[in-house]
């Protein structure tokens, strides 16, 4: 996969009843695809899969892969314990996606044998290229990530831990494989990934001010101490603000995409008008530069 920048993962639009609202969502997907990432990640953890019944990931998969249209590739999470993402996994691939951004498994902390168990059962059926989600509860060995990178199928891994001395050793015996930078906010770390042959990275700010994403890619260095560093700063101030954040700065600068499903919750007033701050001072070092 020629993958080694960054990547897309679009939220997921909702109407003010809770339901899946199709035509936000595609006018989300557009500008998403407009700005030219690497690929879309459709319903992954920003797009709120863990929230999404298999008919809405259905039809949000396949309104993905027609918004692209085939200019560029598209993901769709799977996630939960392997019977489960093996459904997911099927619709995604009736529906049309390229491949797969497997999820750590739900609540469980699985041995090294039960993960390997868990995407050879999904290897076995998917039919699509699988990428493994490492972070939380799903932690590869060195030894473990060699045995994954055998299963046939298996082709990506997204790092979401930030154990750059364990990173290292997987990719020294895994060689292989495509690997991503999946860490919150990745911008922060992405010149760290770079450093050891990691460049492919998601960015969830691609979804609201995706010429910033572009900018900071490019080697606009002063957005990390003006732009980013301080969004981590605010995202950290509230749970679930990884994702709540995110669709509150596309809600409040393109697309309505209404708010998230519980149990997440929207960002609080005076944190939103931090929010809009920050983003104004990241465009305006944007139009700064392009101006020059």
């Amino acid at each position: 996969m020629q993958l080694d920048r960054l990547s897309s993962f679009p939220v997921t639009a909702f109407d003010a009843d809770g339901a899946l609202a199709l035509g936000p969502y595609r006018e989300h997907l557009r500008h998403q695809i407009d700005a030219g990432p690497a690929a879309i990640f459709a319903c992954c953890g920003t797009g709120e899969f863990f929230s999404l019944t298999l008919d809405e990931y259905s039809a949000a998969v396949r309104a993905a892969v027609e918004e692209a249209a085939g200019a560029l590739p598209v993901f769709a999470g799977t996630g939960y314990g392997t019977a489960v993402a093996k459904q997911y996994a099927a619709a995604a691939r009736e529906a049309g996606a390229d491949g797969l951004l497997v999820l750590p498994p739900y609540l469980v902390k699985p041995s090294q044998q039960g993960l390997l168990d868990h995407f050879r059962g999904l290897a076995a059926t998917a039919g699509l290229p699988l990428i493994a989600y490492q972070r939380d509860n799903a932690i590869f060995t060195a030894d473990g990530a060699a045995e994954l990178a055998r299963i046939p199928g298996v082709v990506g891994f997204k790092d979401g831990l930030g154990d750059l001395d364990l990173l290292q050793r997987i990719m020294a015996v895994a060689p292989g494989l495509t690997y991503f930078n999946g860490l919150p906010t990745a911008e922060v770390t992405a010149r760290s990934y770079a450093a050891i042959g990691v460049r492919a990275y998601s960015s969830a700010v691609h979804c609201f001010a995706p010429e910033i994403a572009h900018a900071y890619e490019a080697g606009l260095d002063e957005l990390l101490p003006e732009f980013y560093l301080p969004l981590v700063k605010l995202r950290d101030q509230g749970a679930g603000y990884a994702v709540s954040l995110v669709k509150a700065a596309v809600r409040r600068r393109w697309t309505d995409v209404g708010s998230v499903r519980s149990p997440l919750t929207d960002p609080l007033p005076d944190h939103l008008e931090h929010l809009d701050q920050i983003l104004e001072r990241g465009l305006s070092l944007v139009r700064k530069v392009a101006a020059v």
